[in-house]
This record gives C-alpha cells, structure tokens and sequence, in this order.
C-alpha cells in the first residue's frame, strides 16, 4: 500500500516537526555535558552556553538567533 503525502494520513510537515523536536532533544542531552557541542552551537548562532538539557531543547527548536561564526 503506497502513502500520498495529500492524503489525511500522511502530513510531511508533522513528521518533519516531530523529527526535529526528537533531535533537539537528543541534541540538548549531548550539549548539556559537551563543551565542543555547544561550542558548535554558538559557532551556529544558537545561544545554548550556560543554558540546561530543558532550555537548550527551546533554543534548538527555533532559528538561531546570531548569524553563523
């Protein structure tokens, strides 16, 4: 049985969403005990240093908010 993304089943943009809020997850998880990970961060523009697992999440879910390094 073949999925068409115009089906009511099958919404691309939902999974995409949940996809990147798992990898802000698990990303906030490593940057919360990485020093190069949230160096990588910053480097990105994300505002994650001195932030918790709970916050960095927040921060990954959005666009960076300083340009790239």
């Amino acid at each position: 049985m073949s999925r068409h993304p115009d089906t009511e089943e099958d919404h691309p943009a939902d999974d995409l969403e949940k996809v990147n809020g798992l990898l802000a997850e698990w990303a906030a998880r490593s940057a919360a005990t990485s020093g190069p990970l949230t160096d990588r961060f910053e480097a990105m523009g994300y505002e994650v240093r001195g932030k918790g697992e709970e916050e960095i999440v927040e921060v990954l879910r959005k666009p960076p908010t300083r340009p790239a390094r």
